[in-house]
């Protein structure tokens, strides 16, 4: 008897110690859910607030209605959906020139044994290690240096900002691309020229498959940094046509005109909106991509 009231009493407890573990996990997951969405609907709030301004700013705003989304939308003087454009062509385009260089670069250090092949990788983790703003005064006289011989590739251009966005995404998008490869077996290479097949074959037939999903994890994390860029893109680009989202809507905080932080919440919730539909769609891949990338690296 004794020891069926023992058994009760532990079974007892260790079912309130679950419930209370349910409990506070629940508390938990509530608090970080709070703060993770709370900045969105402050935004949100934002934008809708007819007064423009945060400083008597409340949750639910007096007078809500769309009216900063109007003048957002409907304005000559400052191109938002240019801007947009502008971020993402530039995006994209650098997420696929930097896939294909940093693919054929990451096989090539990965596959072939060459003269300097590991202080050239020295020197890309090197570089890695200093912050890219720290040669922003010399990457600006290099632009614009490279301006005076070749016009479309300087100042306030779209290519010299690709150019700079490359040179700084590649050189980690290297190594992590050269881990995934290191860890593909030789055997399929060997047994590819055993057959015949050239390294390009290789390479294109064989290789590039089984990458397909790192391939997707980098294009995705280079278009999200490229697309909310904005020092960079602040210092290199000067007129208005050329802006891209993030430095077109700092305009709207600038003193001169007035900091409409209204219509700025609406432009920054409209240019989310690509990088949420990223996400949403490829949301599989890129958990997938990132699991195979710590198992197999």
């Amino acid at each position: 008897m004794s020891n069926s009231v023992s058994f009760e009493r532990l079974r007892t407890s260790v079912s309130a110690q679950r419930r209370f573990g349910i409990v506070v996990r629940l508390v938990i997951a509530g608090i970080l859910i709070v703060f993770s969405v709370f900045p969105v609907l402050w935004m949100v709030s934002a934008s809708i607030n007819p007064t423009g301004t945060l400083a008597t700013q409340r949750l639910i705003p007096e007078n809500a209605g769309v009216g900063n989304y109007r003048e957002l939308l409907g304005s000559v003087q400052f191109p938002y959906w240019r801007w947009m454009a502008n971020s993402i062509k530039i995006a994209s385009i650098t997420s696929v020139l930097s896939l294909s260089i940093t693919t054929i670069a990451a096989y090539a250090f990965s596959r072939f044994r060459f003269r300097g092949r590991v202080t050239m990788l020295k020197g890309i983790s090197l570089i890695n290690v200093f912050p890219g703003l720290l040669a922003l005064v010399a990457t600006f006289l290099m632009i614009s240096q490279i301006g005076d011989v070749l016009p479309f590739m300087g100042l306030n251009t779209h290519a010299s900002l690709i150019l700079v966005y490359l040179g700084g995404a590649m050189g980690i998008n290297i190594w992590l691309m050269k881990g995934f490869l290191d860890s593909v077996p030789r055997d399929i290479d060997e047994s590819a020229k055993v057959e015949g097949a050239t390294d390009w074959q290789i390479f294109t037939k064989l290789i590039l498959p089984l990458l397909r999903p790192i391939l997707i994890v980098i294009a995705i994390l280079n278009f999200i940094s490229t697309y909310g860029e904005f020092v960079i893109a602040r210092v290199l680009l000067k007129s208005t046509e050329q802006y891209t989202l993030m430095v077109g809507l700092q305009i709207f905080t600038g003193a001169q005109f007035q900091q409409r932080w209204g219509v700025f919440a609406a432009g920054a919730l409209i240019g989310a909106l690509p990088i949420m539909i990223i996400y949403l769609a490829l949301q599989d891949q890129i958990v997938g991509g990132l699991t195979r990338g710590a198992v197999k690296g």
